[in-house]
């Protein structure tokens, strides 16, 4: 069965929910809270992916991650990510315990691969084009075929493979809302499909592809069951509960 994958963002500037949870006690709150509400795995960010964010150094990432994380990791073992691109941030993390590793920029950094093969640690790989940041991607949207997305990804994933992680490790991420066209977004909903040897989570809430009622959840919904009945086995999404009954 499909897993939820619950998003919280400690962040002072996400699109839909900056600002809400950049406060420690919060944030943890709002972690027990989408385990309750059905999440199998909630996703920790510091760093705001959307157009124009401030990019973090990874000192002032780790000064917004670490008091939630002291209290999450030992809470929830096994069953957090950390949305992160810092090799430092990986280290200090897993210093703490064993979290799953999301990186956004698709271990586009040897650095990164480098420290997920030394822990061992399972990733999920999002797909960015090669030699570019989160905000280049945004501004050129450079990606205009799905097979790109197949083809970068599938090669990712043998780099992690050859470095000593096992493909039952490593999740796909075809990158909805990174350097795509609006119509390659919709078309990586069913994603899945094209790579049926890896598991696949697919990240489309609340992104500006869906349209302008990107924030209902019934619209939400409509991707989801694109995306569950191509066999994603992950939805990474903000309402979990709304998700969760729809499952």
């Amino acid at each position: 069965m499909v897993q939820l994958v619950g998003i919280l963002n400690v962040t002072p500037d996400s699109f839909s929910d900056g600002g809400n949870f950049i406060d420690p006690e919060t944030a943890i709150q709002q972690a027990d809270q989408l385990f309750n509400d059905g999440a199998t795995l909630v996703d920790i960010g510091a760093e705001s992916t959307r157009p124009n964010a401030e990019v973090l150094s990874d000192e002032k990432e780790w000064s917004r991650l670490e008091p939630i994380l002291k209290v999450l990791i030992p809470k929830y073992p096994g069953k957090l990510s950390l949305d992160t691109y810092h090799p430092s941030t990986v280290k200090k993390a897993w210093a703490i315990g064993p979290i799953i590793i999301n990186d956004v920029t698709g271990f586009n950094n040897p650095e990164m691969v480098n420290a997920v093969a030394k822990l061992r640690a399972n990733v999920i790989v999002s797909h960015l084009p090669p030699d570019m940041t989160i905000q280049q991607a945004h501004e050129l949207t450079p990606v205009t075929s799905v097979d790109q997305v197949k083809d970068e990804l599938l090669e990712k994933a043998k780099e992690l493979e050859a470095a000593g992680l096992s493909r039952k490790q490593i999740i796909l991420d075809p990158g909805i809302g990174f350097g795509k066209t609006p119509e390659v977004n919709r078309q990586l909903l069913s994603f899945a499909r094209l790579v049926p040897q890896y598991a696949v989570m697919i990240g489309y809430s609340r992104k500006r592809f869906l349209g302008e009622n990107r924030m209902d959840v019934a619209v939400n919904l409509e991707a989801g069951t694109i995306a569950t009945k191509s066999g994603a086995v992950y939805l990474r999404v903000h309402d979990v509960r709304g998700h969760a009954k729809f499952i």
